[in-house]
């Protein structure tokens, strides 16, 4: 059984005599695969010290040098990208194909970070007063760290550690410890391509280890991506202590229908969008506004139809489409969604609930479900349930969907599907959702540009990755600097400089 401990100062460290282990289960099978070391608060401690004291020199060098070991571990993740997938999969459960684009959709960020140098240029303005130069320079904050989630281990902490230390700053990871694995590896590749000892460190743990980077003074700012409870305790907890925090919350995704739409289009996006990765993502897809009845028909039909041919295989099998959930625990809480859903009123066109894949009986399997007649009141609805379960909610037209949209607490994602140019206009202005998608489904913003919601799905004024991550990464200074002649004398002046 492997036992997967913490990366520290660029060594594994195993785990204290106080730390306890938890076991890391293949949701296929339901096999424990690996045994998970809780770092302690002296583990973190000494994650943040090993990070403290690299951190001088790693600010010190020169942006460009540390472009090329962003580029160097670019190329190590892409060369190593099959291993990489397949840990993905045997720890969380999706398809091998979904795992490979996480961690493509990753890389791509490490890619932005090589133009670090470009990135980091501030302005510079010569005589803004008589012999007076003005320019601005972004520096690193220092100690920073990052808390991810289950549903991408790799591509998530790809958001954070690539621009974080491009910019100079030194990193603390706390993976998931549901599947902790992946990202471990990323750090060993990252020491491969020539990141010094203690510019990047992994400690795997839970609440303890959180409340420690929250809390520590030497950690500089958070990062964190996951439920909006904990994401509201971290940047809350993280703010009181001084910290800059941006943390990622929940999000309930809508996408509107409209009668012109390319019905056939539409639902294949919505497959995806809703049952790709059995649901676990922030962006997936989870309600269907669709606008009139005879729309609303059209789509629950073809859905049906589609459902009754969805792949559900461990991720490892070939032609799998989507995978269990990734624990016993979860798929129970998403059942029991689907169960009071029934309860409330809604209707259950497609149940997934009675699915057994053939020698897998003990793994979290949950078919994809489908619910028609769904209203604002029931909690289908209103919560985010991170598993196959796809709503549809029927309006009169564009604005009540638009409204509905509006009124809800989260604004992480959205999408129209129409022909229409002009709706499409006033769906993207009217929106209250940072991330919009015309006949695009999961609007997720690629490298050079920021992701990150509104409303409760968003704490914090900086979204993740793109330029955003460089602010948020850095501080800016402005250095006014005058070099008077030395013929000319100039009395005290008493008034404001203008």
């Amino acid at each position: 059984m492997t036992l997967i401990a913490h990366l520290i100062n660029g060594h594994a460290v195993a785990p204290g005599p106080m730390e306890r282990l938890q076991d890391v289960v293949n949701p296929a099978t339901a096999q424990v695969v690996g045994q998970v070391a809780l770092a302690g608060v002296a583990t973190v401690e000494a994650a943040i010290a090993a990070a403290q004291a690299a951190f001088p020199a790693w600010r010190d060098l020169p942006p460009a040098k540390r472009a090329r070991v962003m580029a160097r571990w670019r190329d190590l993740l892409e060369a190593n990208a099959d291993a990489l997938c397949a840990l993905i999969t045997r720890e969380h459960g999706k398809a091998l194909d979904d795992a490979r684009g996480e961690l493509q959709r990753g890389i791509e960020n490490v890619e932005f970070a090589t133009a670090i140098p470009t990135l980091l240029k501030g302005e510079h303005c010569r005589n803004v007063g008589p012999e007076i130069d003005s320019w601005s320079v972004f520096q690193p904050l220092g100690v920073v760290a990052g808390i991810t989630p289950f549903n991408f281990p790799a591509m998530v902490p790809l958001w954070m550690i690539p621009a974080a230390v491009a910019c100079g700053n030194t990193f603390v990871l706390k993976p998931s410890e549901r599947d902790p694995s992946a990202a471990l590896r990323l750090a060993e590749l990252a020491h491969e391509a020539g990141l010094p000892p203690g510019v990047l460190n992994v400690v795997n743990g839970g609440k303890e280890a959180v409340d420690a980077l929250l809390t520590d003074p030497r950690v500089q700012a958070v990062s964190f991506v996951g439920s909006t409870p904990i994401a509201e305790y971290v940047y809350a907890t993280g703010t009181a202590h001084g910290k800059r925090v941006q943390a990622l919350g929940g999000a309930k995704n809508h996408a509107i229908v409209m009668p012109d739409a390319d019905l056939d289009n539409a639902v294949n996006a919505l497959m995806g969008a809703a049952y790709g990765s059995a649901g676990e993502r922030c962006m997936a897809i989870s309600i269907v506004v669709a606008v009139g009845d005879a729309v609303a028909d059209a789509l629950v039909a073809r859905l049906k139809d589609k459902l009754a041919g969805l792949r559900v295989a461990p991720g490892d099998v070939p032609g799998c489409e989507m995978g269990p959930l990734v624990t016993r625990a979860h798929y129970e809480k998403v059942r029991g969604y689907v169960d009071q859903g029934v309860t409330e009123g809604a209707s259950l066109v497609v149940d997934g609930r009675g699915l057994r894949v053939p020698g897998h009986e003990d793994g979290f399997f949950l078919g994809g479900c489908l619910f028609d007649h769904v209203t604002p009141a029931m909690s289908i609805y209103k919560d985010e349930i991170f598993g196959p379960v796809l709503g549809v909610v029927r309006v009169a037209s564009v604005q009540e969907g638009i409204d509905l949209i509006n009124a809800h607490e989260f604004g992480n994602g959205t999408c129209l599907f129409t022909r229409d140019g002009e709706a499409a206009r006033y769906f993207a202005e009217t929106i209250q959702v940072g991330m919009v998608g015309i006949n695009v489904p999961l609007p997720v913003p690629v490298s050079y540009h920021s992701f990150g919601g509104w409303k409760r799905s968003l704490f914090g004024d900086l979204a993740a990755y793109g330029p955003d991550a460089v602010r948020f990464y850095t501080r800016r200074k402005t250095i006014t600097q005058r070099w008077p002649s030395s013929q000319v004398r100039e009395g005290a002046q008493f008034a404001f400089p203008s």
